[in-house]
């Protein structure tokens, strides 16, 4: 759960894609700069499968980031709100509890 919120996050921040975007008008301005070197298959092929390569690349930092970062203080948050939400449902049904006894208590009275 708290791998796959971080990695969420991480997707999110839009950081990989801005990476990726990157890498592709680099290679295009490459390829565009060198022009009278490449025929236009070559600069298509060519930029589709750097693109592809540094996506991959982005994948791969990713998954190394997930597995490299301690993740320990991440999971005690989470243990935490867990055990604060449940807490909280408790207390709250408690108290729907005793309205409910209240209510009937002065049903009772009005009789």
């Amino acid at each position: 759960m708290v791998i796959e919120q971080f990695s969420k996050r991480m997707v999110d921040s839009g950081i990989f894609n801005t990476y990726v975007a990157a890498v592709f008008f680099s290679s295009l301005i490459f390829f565009v700069l060198n022009a009278s070197m490449y025929t236009p298959i070559e600069m298509m092929f060519g930029i589709v499968i750097i693109t592809i390569f540094f996506k991959g690349l982005a994948n791969l930092m990713l998954s190394l980031t997930i597995s490299l970062v301690s993740l320990d203080n991440q999971q005690d948050k989470v243990a935490f709100k867990k055990d604060s939400d449940n807490l909280e449902s408790l207390v709250n049904d408690l108290a729907i509890q005793e309205a409910s006894i209240q209510s009937a208590k002065n049903i009772n009275k009005v009789q």
